[in-house]
C-alpha cells in the first residue's frame, strides 16, 4: 500500500481528488492544425506559464518519482483555496465556473428581452421575492394530494406523475443518458430504461456500513428528514422521520452494489410490458405506472431485476404514513431549486455541507445559470457557441482526435495478447467512431415549453414533463444518432457505447486542456490524454463487450478475454494498494474501467505526441524535455482540492480514482521513468514487469 505524506498535503484540511466534471478556464478555446495545435498569432503568449505550464505550482523539493502529483502541482495544492460554495476546486471545476459566467453574460443581456424564453427562464430565477411572496403555494396541491393518499391503490399513480414531475421516487432514470436510451442489442431502437431508487442517502454503504462516518451521516440524515417534514408542515416529525429511515434502510439491503450496477452485461434486462407484474405489490404496480407514463411502452431494460421485486414488497411492508412522509420529503428536495429559501437551504444544509463539507450554496445567480442551462440546454448552448466556438475550432479539433485514433490504431495492430481476427475486430470499431465536437449539428426545438415570468415553480415542473415527454416520445421510433447528452457549455466529455461515439463539448477546449499558443506537447498531455481516455473507453471493461455496431456481444476470444481480464485485475490491485484517507482505500474494481482509460489514454497521447513530431527531436523548452513537458500537462489538469467530507463521499460513489491517483498512472508508462531518471529507490518505481500495459 503507497501512503505518499507529501509536502502538498501535510497539515491540509482541503485534500485533493478529481470527479467526473470540473477544470481551469484561462483562456478560449484553440485551433489544431495537422493533428498539433497551431498558434492562433506568432506574437500570443500561452495562457498559462512560459510554454503552457504554470511552473510556479510545482514543489520541486519533491522528487518526481517519489510523488508526481506533489512535484507537479503542490504548490497549486497548498496556495489554492476552495471557494466557499464548492466542495472541490481544480482544473475541471475552474472551466465549470468559467462557462457559468459566460453563460451568466448571455442571460444577462437575453433576461432584457421579453420575447426570449432563456431570458424570461433565468429572470423568473432571480425574481427571489416573489418566489418567498409565494412561499409553499405553488407546491401546496401537490402536497395536499400526497397527504390525503387514503389507500394503497393510489400510490403508484402518485410515483408515476412524480417522475414525470422530476421527483424522486422508488425507480429512476440514470443520471446522465436520461429514461430512453439505445437497445444494447438492437442500438438503433430507442429503448425505456429504469434503474433501482428508493433512498436518499447517495449509496447503500451510508444505511448498511456500522462505522462512525456512516453513523454520523444518518443521524444528520434523519435530521433532515425532520426538518423537512417540519416545513411541509407536519407534526411529530422525529419519529416520522425514523419511520423513512427505516424503510430507506430495509430497501438499501435490496440494492446492488455499484461493481454490479456498472456492469453492462448484468444490468442488460429486457422485459415484456406484460411481464412487469413480477416486479408489482398491492401497493406499487410496475406495469400501471408504465401505462401511466406512455402507450408507447411495450417493453424495458429493468437494469437491477431483484432489486425491483424487492422495493416493491418493502414499499408494500411500509405503513401508508410511511410512504406519504416519504414522498413529501422527497417533493421538497428534488423541487427545492424553485422553492423558497428556506426549503433550499435546508436541503443545502444536508446534501451540501453535511454530506460534502461545503461551507456555502451557490450564489443565487448561479443557481439561475444552472436552471436555464437544465431547462433549455440547447437554446442557451446555441448563443454559447455563436460567442465562443467559431466553425474553425471544430474542423481543427478533429485533426488532434484523428491523430490519436491513428495511435490507438497502431497500439492495437501491435498488441501481442490480442488474437489476430479479434485485433480487426476492434480496428474496425476504432475506424467506425463517430466523433461529436463541439455542438450538435441540429439544436433542440423547446418551441412547446411554456416559460412564465415569475413562475419559477411551473417552469422547473413544466421544463421536466417536457423533458420526459421529450424522450418517451422517442418509443417505437430509431434512436437519434445525432443526440447530445451535454449541452456545448459542459466543460467534460463521454464516451457513448451504444452509438460507438466520443463527445467533447466547445467549454472542454480550453487551457490548460487546450491551449493554441502552449507548446504542443502540453495539449496532448491534457486534452490529448482526454482524447485517448474517451477513445480507450470502449476498450475497457465495460466498453469492450460493445461491437463495431454498438451492440452488446461476445466478440473477443477467451484468449483474449483472459489476457484482458488478467491486466485489469492487476490494475485494479495497484488501486486497492492506494489509501487516499486513513482507512479508505480506492476501490479497485469499481474504479477500473476509468483507470483502463487513464491508463490507455496517456499511453496513447504520448504515442500521439510523438507522432506530430515527424521524426524531428522536440524542443527543450525553459529547461524542459518535450517527454517531460508531455507528463507535465497531465499532472496539471487533474489538480485539484477537495475537502474531507466530499473526498469520503467520492470514495464511495465515484467510478473515478482521486486525482492524485490518477496523476501517478505514470509509473505504468516506460517514457516516464526516462523523462525524469526515475530510480529503483523512488516511492513510485514499479520494475518493468511490474508496469501494467493492457492497449
Amino acid at each position: 500500500m503507497i501512503k505518499v505524506a507529501s509536502k502538498a498535503s501535510a497539515g491540509k484540511p482541503a485534500l485533493r481528488l478529481l470527479g467526473p466534471v470540473a477544470l481551469l478556464g484561462l483562456a478560449g478555446p484553440g485551433s489544431l492544425a495537422s493533428g498539433q495545435p497551431s498558434k492562433v498569432a506568432d506574437s500570443a503568449a500561452p495562457a498559462v506559464g512560459a510554454y503552457g505550464f504554470d511552473e510556479s505550482g510545482m514543489d520541486r523539493s519533491i522528487r518526481p518519482g517519489d510523488d508526481f502529483f506533489a512535484y507537479a502541482n503542490g504548490g497549486w495544492a497548498r496556495s489554492t483555496p476552495i471557494p466557499a460554495h464548492l466542495a472541490n476546486y481544480g482544473m475541471f471545476q475552474m472551466l465549470d465556473e468559467r462557462s457559468k459566467a459566460r453563460v451568466r453574460d448571455i442571460l444577462e443581456a437575453a433576461k432584457a428581452d421579453p420575447a426570449s424564453q432563456i431570458g424570461r427562464a433565468y429572470a423568473s430565477y432571480l425574481d427571489a421575492p416573489s418566489v418567498e411572496r409565494q412561499g409553499l403555494a405553488p407546491i401546496r396541491p401537490w402536497l395536499d394530494r400526497v397527504r390525503g393518499l387514503n389507500n394503497r391503490r393510489g400510490y403508484t399513480s402518485l410515483i408515476a406523475e412524480a417522475l414525470e414531475m422530476g421527483i424522486a421516487g422508488p425507480v429512476a432514470c440514470p443520471a446522465i443518458l436520461g429514461c430512453v436510451v439505445p437497445d444494447k442489442l438492437d442500438p438503433t431502437r430507442a429503448q425505456l430504461i429504469l434503474q433501482q431508487g428508493g433512498t436518499g442517502l447517495p449509496d447503500r454503504d451510508m444505511y448498511l456500513l456500522d462505522q462512525p462516518r456512516m453513523t454520523q451521516i444518518r443521524a444528520a440524515y434523519v435530521d433532515h428528514l425532520a426538518r423537512m417534514l417540519a416545513l411541509a408542515g407536519e407534526r411529530d416529525v422525529d419519529r416520522r422521520a425514523r419511520a423513512i429511515l427505516a424503510l430507506e434502510t430495509e430497501i438499501a439491503r435490496a440494492h446492488w452494489t455499484r461493481e454490479d450496477s456498472t456492469d453492462v452485461t448484468k444490468t442488460y434486462n429486457k422485459v415484456k410490458l406484460t411481464d412487469t407484474k413480477r416486479f408489482a405489490s398491492p401497493t406499487f404496480d410496475l406495469t400501471a405506472l408504465l401505462k401511466a407514463l406512455s402507450s408507447r411502452i411495450s417493453e424495458l431494460q429493468v437494469t437491477q431485476p431483484s432489486a425491483f421485486a424487492a422495493i416493491a414488497a418493502a414499499l408494500d411492508r411500509a405503513p401508508l404514513e410511511v410512504l406519504r412522509d416519504q414522498l413529501m420529503v422527497r417533493s421538497l428536495e428534488s423541487l427545492a431549486t424553485a422553492l423558497p429559501e428556506a426549503v433550499y437551504q435546508q436541503n443545502f444544509a444536508f446534501y451540501g455541507k453535511a454530506l460534502k463539507g461545503t461551507p456555502e450554496p451557490d450564489p443565487r445567480w448561479r443557481r439561475a445559470v444552472v436552471f436555464t442551462e437544465t431547462a433549455l440546454g440547447d437554446a442557451v448552448g446555441r448563443e454559447y457557441v455563436a460567442r465562443h466556438f467559431p466553425p474553425e475550432y471544430r474542423a481543427s479539433a478533429n485533426a488532434l482526435i484523428a491523430n490519436v485514433i491513428a495511435a490507438m490504431d497502431a497500439r492495437i495492430a501491435r498488441l501481442d495478447w490480442m488474437q489476430p481476427h479479434t485485433k480487426l475486430r476492434a480496428r474496425k470499431k476504432l475506424a467506425g467512431f463517430t466523433v461529436k465536437i463541439g455542438y450538435p449539428d441540429r439544436w433542440r426545438d423547446y418551441a412547446g415549453l411554456e416559460i412564465r415570468a415569475g413562475d419559477l415553480f411551473g417552469n422547473l415542473v413544466r421544463a421536466n414533463r417536457f423533458n420526459v415527454r421529450y424522450q418517451l416520445d422517442r418509443l417505437g421510433k430509431p434512436f437519434p444518432r445525432d443526440e447530445w447528452l451535454m449541452s456545448p457549455q459542459t466543460a467534460n466529455a463521454y464516451a457513448n457505447f451504444g452509438l460507438n461515439e466520443i463527445v467533447f463539448p466547445a467549454a472542454m477546449l480550453q487551457a490548460p486542456f487546450f491551449d493554441p499558443n502552449a507548446d504542443p506537447a502540453l495539449n496532448y498531455g491534457g486534452i490529448g490524454g482526454i482524447i485517448g481516455h474517451e477513445i480507450s473507453h470502449h476498450f475497457d471493461d465495460q466498453g469492450a463487450k460493445y461491437d463495431e455496431q454498438g451492440r452488446l456481444a461476445n466478440w473477443w476470444t477467451p484468449q483474449d478475454v483472459a489476457a484482458f481480464t488478467k491486466a485489469g485485475k492487476a490494475l485494479s490491485a495497484q488501486y486497492e494498494g492506494y489509501e487516499p484517507l486513513p482507512g479508505q482505500r480506492v476501490k479497485g474494481e469499481f474504479t477500473l474501467g476509468e483507470n483502463i482509460g487513464d491508463l490507455a489514454g496517456i499511453a496513447v497521447a504520448h504515442d500521439a505526441y510523438r507522432r506530430s513530431l515527424n521524426g524531428k527531436p522536440a524542443p527543450v523548452i525553459a529547461g524542459t524535455t518535450g517527454d517531460q513537458r508531455f507528463f507535465l500537462g497531465w499532472a496539471q489538469i487533474w489538480r485539484r482540492n477537495y475537502r474531507e467530507a466530499d473526498l469520503r463521499q467520492r470514495l464511495l460513489t465515484d467510478p473515478h480514482a482521486p486525482s492524485i491517483q490518477r496523476v501517478w498512472m505514470v509509473r505504468n508508462l516506460d517514457g516516464w521513468y526516462d523523462a525524469f531518471a526515475v530510480k529503483p529507490d523512488d516511492k513510485l518505481y514499479l520494475a518493468p514487469a511490474q508496469r501494467i500495459r493492457i492497449w
